[in-house]
């Protein structure tokens, strides 16, 4: 119980530290954005000092969190913080930074085997890749919406390269990759038919998911990014408990 307590807050510090530097990196952007204007920090009503020292005090909490949990975890959160700062930057200069997104969400499988186990092994390698690939398809999803900004404002993206129907269509790949993915772990023998039937349901979820997003209609992104993957993320973690409890 001690150590989970540890890894949700070493969590919390990572997710927080990730987002504050994204909006800080992000302010002018987003003030220039009609659909990130409203945002805190472009909009002042949070101040940039605030974000500034909410900033410090997530890494603070992150790293002390898994200082707490294993000499690992500790050695290795200053590159998982150097990860997820980084991909802030990566609009800049590659359309591939979905992928950047999809490896630092990446870390939190790896992050938490390191913080039970203290070693890192093929199996949350991985489920790590999986998430690469369904954070890579997913959030390309939402950066249809951006198209026409990125544009103006010389971001780069998958849509904004290949226009929303060919991203759609790598969309539609990348979550193939990461169900493939998640079918692999099942050669590590430490999972069974729990398990398979959360990916089959996670692979129906995709499938609506993809369904209900046309190039021409965009309209439900906000379900297909927020509530579906929420669901899939869930449930995924649920059956997968409940797998391994039974084994």
């Amino acid at each position: 119980m001690n150590k989970i307590i540890w890894i949700l807050l070493a969590m919390v510090g990572a997710r927080s530290a990730a987002m504050a530097c994204n909006r800080i990196v992000d302010e002018k952007f987003d003030a220039l954005n009609p659909r990130t204007k409203n945002r805190a920090l472009p909009s002042k009503k949070i101040s940039r000092q605030s974000y500034l020292f909410f900033l410090l005090s997530s890494v603070v909490l992150f790293v002390f969190s898994a200082y707490q949990l294993n000499r690992l975890a500790f050695l290795l959160s200053p590159v998982a913080l150097g990860i997820i700062f980084f991909y802030s930057w990566t609009k800049r200069f590659t359309v591939y930074s979905h992928f950047f997104l999809g490896l630092a969400l990446s870390l939190a499988p790896v992050g938490a085997w390191v913080a039970i186990r203290e070693e890192i092994t093929i199996t949350p390698i991985i489920l790590g890749a999986a998430v690469i690939f369904w954070l890579a398809g997913f959030d390309i999803i939402y950066a249809c919406q951006d198209i026409e900004f990125d544009k103006q404002a010389g971001l780069l993206s998958i849509p904004e390269k290949f226009g929303v129907e060919k991203a759609l269509k790598l969309s539609s790949l990348f979550h193939l990759i990461m169900v493939a993915f998640l079918m692999l772990l099942l050669l590590t023998k430490q999972l069974e038919w729990v398990y398979l039937s959360a990916i089959i349901i996670v692979s129906a979820l995709l499938l609506y998911e993809h369904s209900i997003i046309r190039p021409n209609d965009l309209s439900k992104v906000n379900v297909a990014f927020f509530n579906v993957n929420g669901q899939i993320s869930i449930l995924l973690m649920v059956l997968t408990i409940i797998d391994c409890t039974l084994v």
